[in-house]
């Protein structure tokens, strides 16, 4: 039987064994591509949803810290009026505010320096949370 006498037998179609494992090996590394690239192009959103989240928190806490630098600036200026109020001269109590700062500077700077570190960074380790 030869090559003409097996297609007449099956009706003009290719025998079974000779493109079906082509075919096949095609198909198996199309679809493997396409899920590569799908699986990339999802790696690649969920990394524009971490950095977008990241921006936002960064810029939520410089809000932040404007308007707790406006607020701390006001309290420190109604405590010096009070300060004043109190002591019959307004620049006594803008002097005593000064000096609570200029006493704090110095016992960071020369007394304790590690103190204030230490402390910023467990702040700073608490709000990402390793122990998760």
């Amino acid at each position: 039987m030869n090559h003409s006498t097996a297609k007449k037998e099956h009706g003009g179609a290719p025998p079974s064994g000779e493109r079906s494992i082509p075919r096949l090996i095609d198909d198996t590394v199309s679809a493997t591509w396409d899920d590569v690239k799908t699986i990339i192009d999802a790696k690649i959103e969920i990394l524009k949803i971490e950095i977008s989240e990241k921006i936002a928190i960064v810029a939520a806490m410089l809000i932040l810290s404007i308007v707790l630098i406006a607020g701390s600036a006001y309290l420190v200026t109604t405590l010096a009026f009070l300060g004043g109020e109190l002591t019959g001269h307004t620049w006594l109590g803008f002097l005593m505010v000064s000096l609570i700062f200029i006493v704090t500077f110095i016992f960071f700077a020369r007394f304790r320096p590690e103190l204030l570190k230490n402390l910023i960074q467990k702040i700073l380790l608490s709000l990402y949370d390793y122990k998760k």
